[in-house]
């Protein structure tokens, strides 16, 4: 009894609440292992594997294991999931309070997204259903790091008008990056499958319309950084804006030289893969910037 009562116990919630960001995070690198090697019609059927076996067979060859390896990971994702919300539910009332939703979410959110990752399946891997597998995915990646936010609830400092201001900005015009980002995997040269036809859109163009609201997006947050630098008096490094703002800044430059030198040598397949995480990376950080300049909420007992 102890051993289960220690899994569950309210001590474990910083635990699972980042086990949900990074297992978030991780089904994304591992949906781009599937599609970057090809092995998205490794099993060429859903709910099952092939026709009669709900796991892959030897005929499937490797492709049939990575797309069922993945398919796996959604369970890891479900007991995880589960486990965070039973933690939930069994922390005090009063500390508990605005950690239900998204932790409920969480568990929703996966069930539909092993029926879109199925459609995507059964569609042949169709380029705009793929794109909806990701989005997807970055809304869960933005709720779990609503939910890690709200389990540390930090104090909210009064912070520079400017970068408050920016905050929204910097997130909406993040996701049109990420949005049009999707368009140009659909253009792009890894479909999943070498008989998967893509969208039809000229990636080269594309590329550079992916590359406007990214650009955009660090140059707002580097403003945004500067504006909250100047305003802190001390302790600047301890401060969950800068944290935020400084992380996403990092990111985002990486991010923007690798998608430059990707698209320069023919986007490779494991600069693609980079590119992806790098992706998943950001989408939690916007959020993450912005609570840190907008969120005013502290859960009664931890502020």
């Amino acid at each position: 009894m102890k051993p289960v009562q220690a899994l569950f116990s309210p001590d474990r919630l910083k635990l699972y609440a980042w086990a949900s960001l990074v297992s978030q995070i991780l089904i994304v690198v591992t949906g781009g292992l599937v599609r970057l090697t090809g092995s998205g019609l490794g099993c060429p059927t859903w709910p099952k594997c092939t026709e009669d076996s709900f796991v892959t067979v030897p005929e499937m060859g490797w492709h049939g294991i990575i797309e069922f390896g993945n398919r796996l990971l959604t369970f890891v994702l479900i007991i995880i999931s589960l486990f965070t919300f039973i933690v939930v539910r069994r922390t005090l009332r009063h500390l508990r309070k605005g950690l239900t939703w998204p932790a409920l979410s969480l568990g929703l959110g996966i069930i539909a997204q092993a029926l879109l990752g199925g459609l995507t399946v059964l569609t042949g891997l169709n380029s705009w259903v793929v794109g909806a597998h990701f989005l997807l995915s970055g809304v869960l990646i933005s709720i779990a790091a609503v939910l890690v936010w709200r389990v540390y609830s930090p104090v909210h400092l009064p912070l520079s008008y400017a970068a408050v201001q920016l905050a929204w900005p910097i997130f909406v015009v993040g996701w049109v990056a990420v949005v049009i980002g999707v368009i140009v995997t659909g253009a792009g040269p890894h479909a999943g499958d070498a008989t998967t036809p893509r969208n039809g859109f000229d990636l080269e163009i594309w590329q550079h319309y992916h590359s406007w609201p990214a650009y955009i997006m660090t140059g707002l947050v580097a403003i945004a950084l500067g504006a909250v630098w100047l305003k802190l008096d001390s302790n600047k490094l301890e401060n969950s804006a800068i944290k935020s703002l400084s992380a996403l800044l990092g990111v985002s430059v990486l991010q923007a030289i690798l998608g430059v030198v990707q698209s320069n040598l023919g986007v490779p397949a494991l600069m693609a893969g980079a590119h992806m995480f790098g992706a998943a990376v950001i989408i939690s950080l916007l959020t993450f910037q912005l609570l840190a300049l907008r969120s005013k909420y502290i859960r009664f007992g931890r502020g």
